[in-house]
């Protein structure tokens, strides 16, 4: 059995797939690499063949049909055989800090293993302006076995992404959390959806996730998450109808996942109104719907108690606000 998994789904990678499977060879026998060649149409089946041949007892490879990101999730869980669990996008890496978590990994399993590990994330962008570290160590307790009891507030511009997460591999075939076909913009599901399964955690303060950002097409990019605002509002509707948050008994844990889907709506109500459309509108009142008539309370919490309902003004003041908004938080940040 290997320590880790990383599942790497790849669409049309060729140009960039090399340089993400190279770092996480770095983890040698200890790793399993599953790349999933999701109905590309360039060569990137070609290369991952060629790397399965080379590195036959690491590197594994799963060419499907187009089923997009998340059934890359799906498919590098079914045939997981390490004990955690890891995604990583083909066109970022790991830093050269990956040995040194496999080996904090080691450790933790001979002590009884944790349900999630966590460290940092670096977003690299292709201009190199705004190059940024997102670190938990204000929140986390760092480098010790801890539970959400001991966790901290977090700050507006961190959550718990796909990039700074290792799952428990056991935990996520438990929950039997599936993730939608052809979904933009899952992964917010699969972090949120999995959390309240989890207990024990360790954090690791480390800037091991390199987060490439302003690759033209990106999934991440403006004009891009404009035009899919509708993927954004079904993460998030997904999101909130995987739990009631009043069912969750920790309540630090709620705190944090309070925090997390404030933001994930944020989010989606934002670019549904840059999208400046009559349909964007209209489906925006359904996610909201879908939610109310799961949670009555929280639903109304985070439409209407929070500063979100400024960004429900409706027309162009309501637009303009959220364009206020979205550019003092892209000054700060540069999430894209």
């Amino acid at each position: 059995m290997k320590l880790l998994t990383v599942a790497v789904p790849c669409y049309n990678s060729q140009d960039y797939m090399a340089k993400c499977i190279d770092s996480l060879l770095t983890g040698g026998e200890r790793v399993e690499i599953i790349v999933v060649d999701d109905g590309s149409k360039d060569d990137t089946g070609r290369i991952a063949d060629e790397y399965a041949a080379k590195y036959p007892s690491i590197v594994k490879v799963i060419h499907q049909e187009n089923g997009g990101h998340g059934e890359g999730i799906n498919q590098g869980l079914r045939n997981a055989t390490g004990l955690y669990y890891k995604t990583v996008d083909s066109d970022d890496v790991l830093s050269a800090d990956f040995p040194k978590m496999l080996d904090k990994l080691e450790e933790l399993e001979a002590q009884g293993g944790v349900d999630l590990f966590l460290t940092n994330y670096f977003y690299v962008h292709d201009d190199g302006v705004g190059d940024r570290s997102i670190h938990f160590r204000n929140a986390l307790p760092v480098g010790r076995v801890f539970t959400w009891e001991e966790t901290h507030s977090f700050r507006v511009d961190q959550i718990l992404m796909i990039h700074t997460v290792a799952f428990r591999t056991e935990l996520l075939r438990k929950t039997g959390l599936e993730m939608p076909k052809h979904l933009f913009y899952e992964d917010n599901y699969f972090v949120y959806g999995n959390l309240h399964y989890v207990e024990k955690m360790y954090y690791m303060d480390v800037d091991l996730y390199r987060y490439t950002i302003g690759r033209a097409g990106q999934s991440v990019q403006e004009d891009v998450m404009t035009r899919r605002y509708a993927h954004q509002l079904k993460s998030s509707e997904l999101c909130f109808l995987s739990c009631h948050l009043d069912e969750i008994t920790s309540k630090r844990k709620r705190k944090y996942m309070k925090h997390e889907m404030f933001i994930m709506f944020g989010i989606s109500v934002v670019y549904a109104r840059l999208n400046k459309s009559a349909e964007a509108d209209e489906n925006l009142k359904k996610m909201w719907a879908t939610c109310d008539a799961f949670d009555h309370k929280w639903a109304k919490y985070f439409h209407k108690q929070t500063p979100l309902w400024l960004a429900h003004l409706p027309g162009r003041l309501g637009q303009n606000v959220v364009k206020g908004v979205y550019k003092i938080a892209h000054y700060i940040i540069r999430f894209n």
